[in-house]
């Protein structure tokens, strides 16, 4: 098996279990926000530290040329605020379940387009890549549709008559 291959299948084990872990953080935390400071510490710690272990390995120099620095800084912004949105999406509601789905299959959707209209009028598009996005539209929305989740909690008891707890005085005994 090729390498690209074995750290893409990584990278989708890291970013699938990204949803419901952020998603336990906050319940543990009681704050959507803790965790996006957390998740901010960590791009820090592991991002300098990888890139620094990957730079020596490599034996690359430290010249960061504008165009480039620029450019990476505005994929770590993206990625930042991927982020800030998926909590934002968690904290209004949204369960790991059906968000995360939309955010993955959006995203090779997104990417796929802007590489569409990178190499526009360079190559020839090939009509089968416009199938495939149905098909991921498709395949998300049944992910979301299908994946098996709690039901939602029932009506509480009106009293416990065994405790001798008065019943409900907006509900008639």
């Amino acid at each position: 098996m090729k390498l690209p291959i074995v750290f893409g299948l990584l990278t989708a084990l890291f970013w699938g279990l990204y949803g419901p872990v952020l998603a336990d953080s906050r319940g543990d935390l009681k704050s959507p926000f803790k965790p996006y400071l957390l998740i901010g510490l960590a791009y820090l710690l592991w991002g300098i530290g990888g890139g620094v272990v990957g730079m020596l390995q490599k034996g690359d120099n430290w010249n960061f040329p504008a165009g480039g620095t620029t450019l990476g800084f505005i994929a770590g912004s993206l990625g930042a605020f991927g982020a800030l949105t998926l909590t934002l999406a968690m904290y209004n509601g949204g369960k790991p379940y059906i968000v995360m789905p939309i955010v993955f299959g959006g995203a090779v959707t997104v990417s796929a387009l802007v590489s569409v209209w990178k190499e526009r009028g360079h190559t020839q598009i090939n009509p089968l890549l416009f199938v495939g996005i149905l098909g991921v539209v498709v395949s998300a929305a049944l992910v979301a549709y299908c994946t098996p989740h709690a039901a939602p909690p029932g009506p509480k008891p009106a009293g416990d008559a065994s405790k001798g707890a008065p019943p409900s005085p907006t509900k008639p005994a």
